[in-house]
């Protein structure tokens, strides 16, 4: 299993309980939902990667299991990971994808490649 299936199930919950249409792609070894064709949250490994306003990013990082996502060795502003017991609860990880679809709309979507 290359990332928690059950998470994934439970994200898609949250995300239908928002009213909230989805894709989903398999990236990075994990699952993203993409709203509005833009990278909102997803899934490596067991930790919930999120996307949230960058200005926010240090007040939320104070939060239970949350840290910098670092998937490239570096650390990329306005993506987090929430370890496990972040969103245990299903309040918790509301919360998270509450937060990820606020920011959605600021987000900017990522290059699309150019037809031939």
């Amino acid at each position: 299993m290359a990332y928690n299936e059950f998470l994934a199930d439970r994200v898609r919950a949250s995300l239908k309980g928002f009213q909230t249409s989805f894709e989903e792609k398999l990236m990075f070894g994990g699952i993203c939902f993409m709203v509005d064709e833009k990278m909102c949250v997803g899934i490596v490994k067991e930790d919930l990667m999120v996307r949230i306003d960058p200005e926010n990013q240090d007040e939320f990082l104070q939060e239970t299991a949350c840290r910098i996502m670092d998937f490239t060795h570096r650390p990329m502003k306005g993506y987090l990971y929430v370890a496990p017991e972040g969103v245990d609860m299903e309040e918790d990880l509301d919360k998270w994808v509450k937060r990820c679809l606020n920011f959605n709309p600021k987000a900017k979507s990522g290059k699309k490649k150019k037809a031939k």
